[in-house]
């Protein structure tokens, strides 16, 4: 499958935070490699602790490998959560817009108040500021009315929120039917063509 034009020419920037959900993040990004996305990928700290402590991936080494090395390489572009003046953190880089997933409580306060103290948070703020698409992917349970007035407020300047919320409609028969009807909506948004998951009506 191939992204839209504007898609493949201007990179879309992966933000991987500390909520629970790193099967989401890994799937989403081995999909928009296999669509031949230019992707800047950003990890925070916390990241980096989900991707081991749910999925094994210790390290970058290991998530090219559970991406596909060539791939990658030739996909994906890394950046430091730590360093604020990289690419993303300008407004002056173009990109097709940014995804955080899975995205944080804290991340989300951060993006709702634009304290950007990394550079998951700036770009994000970056995104919103140049009227970019910004989606953003928590997973928590339950929501306190904080989290609702956070998420009520990014949705007001204009982001996405998109739960890591499956359905179950489509019939899944594993856990990995369920990471791919998530995946799949998120690709959606940014109307890259794929083929994760079933779509309603759809008895392929």
């Amino acid at each position: 499958m191939m992204p839209p034009d504007d898609v493949r020419k201007h990179p879309v920037v992966l933000a991987i935070t500390g909520a629970s959900g790193a099967p989401y993040a890994v799937r989403l990004l081995q999909a928009l490699v296999a669509c031949h996305v230019p992707t800047w990928l950003i990890v925070s700290s916390h990241g980096w602790r989900l991707l081991q402590t749910e999925s094994g991936i210790a390290d970058l080494a290991s998530l090219r490998t559970a991406v596909g090395e060539a791939a990658f390489d030739a996909t994906v572009r890394v950046f430091d959560d730590n360093d604020r003046g990289a690419l993303p953190a300008s407004g002056s880089a173009r990109t097709s817009g940014m995804i955080v997933c899975p995205c944080s409580m804290g991340t989300v306060s951060a993006i709702a108040h634009g304290t950007s103290r990394s550079l998951v948070e700036r770009a994000a703020d970056v995104t919103l500021k140049e009227r970019r698409k910004l989606l953003l992917v928590p997973r928590e349970t339950p929501l306190s009315l904080v989290h609702l007035e956070n998420l009520t407020a990014v949705t007001r300047a204009g982001a996405i929120v998109l739960p890591a919320a499956p359905g179950f409609y489509h019939g899944p028969q594993a856990i990995s039917d369920l990471v791919d009807f998530v995946v799949a909506r998120i690709l959606d948004q940014f109307d890259i063509e794929h083929a994760v998951g079933r779509r309603w009506g759809d008895a392929s």
